[in-house]
C-alpha cells in the first residue's frame, strides 16, 4: 500500500491516468474536481490532511502551489510530463475548457517554463506522459509495490 501524488502541467495526462488507476481498482482523487482546490488555487489543507490520514493506499493528482507541504505524506511524488506542443494539443481536444483561449495557452507555456522545473525538483520519479496510459499505470503500480 502506498500514497502516490501524480503532478504535472495541464494536458500531461493526470486525469486520464487516474481514470485508469480507478479502473484497476485503486482509490484515486483528482484534485481538479470536487472542491479540493480553493479560490486561490491552493489545496484545502485541512481536507487534504484528513484524506491522507484516512487512506494508506491512494493515488492523488494535482498541481497546486502548496502541494509541497504534503510531499512528506506521499510515498512517491511522480511528475507526468510532455513537451509543450503535446500539452497544447491535448488541452485543445479535451472536455475541460481550460487551455482553449490564447491567454490560457500562453499561461500553460509560462508554467512549463517556470513551474514544471519546480515540480521536477520535488518529484522522485518522472514519467513521459506520451506513453500509453496502460504503460503509465503499470509504472505507477510498480511504484506502489515498491513502497515500504
Amino acid at each position: 500500500m502506498a500514497r502516490v501524488l501524480v503532478t504535472g502541467m495541464s494536458g500531461a495526462g493526470k486525469s486520464t491516468l487516474l481514470d485508469e488507476m480507478r479502473r484497476r481498482g485503486r482509490s484515486a482523487v483528482d484534485t481538479d474536481y470536487d472542491g479540493w482546490t480553493l479560490a486561490d488555487g491552493t489545496w484545502d489543507e485541512p481536507r487534504m490532511a484528513a484524506l491522507l490520514a484516512a487512506h494508506a493506499d491512494l493515488v492523488v493528482a494535482g498541481a497546486v502551489p502548496n502541494q509541497g507541504r504534503f510531499y512528506h505524506r506521499f510515498h512517491h511524488v511522480v511528475l507526468l510530463s510532455a513537451p509543450l506542443p503535446v500539452l497544447l494539443q491535448r488541452v485543445a481536444d479535451r472536455a475541460n475548457p481550460y487551455g482553449r483561449t490564447p491567454e490560457q495557452r500562453a499561461e500553460i507555456a509560462e508554467y512549463v517554463r517556470t513551474v514544471e522545473p519546480l515540480l521536477r525538483r520535488g518529484a522522485g520519479t518522472e514519467l513521459d506522459g506520451r506513453r500509453a496510459v496502460a504503460d503509465l499505470a503499470d509504472a505507477l503500480e510498480e511504484l506502489v509495490r515498491e513502497a515500504p
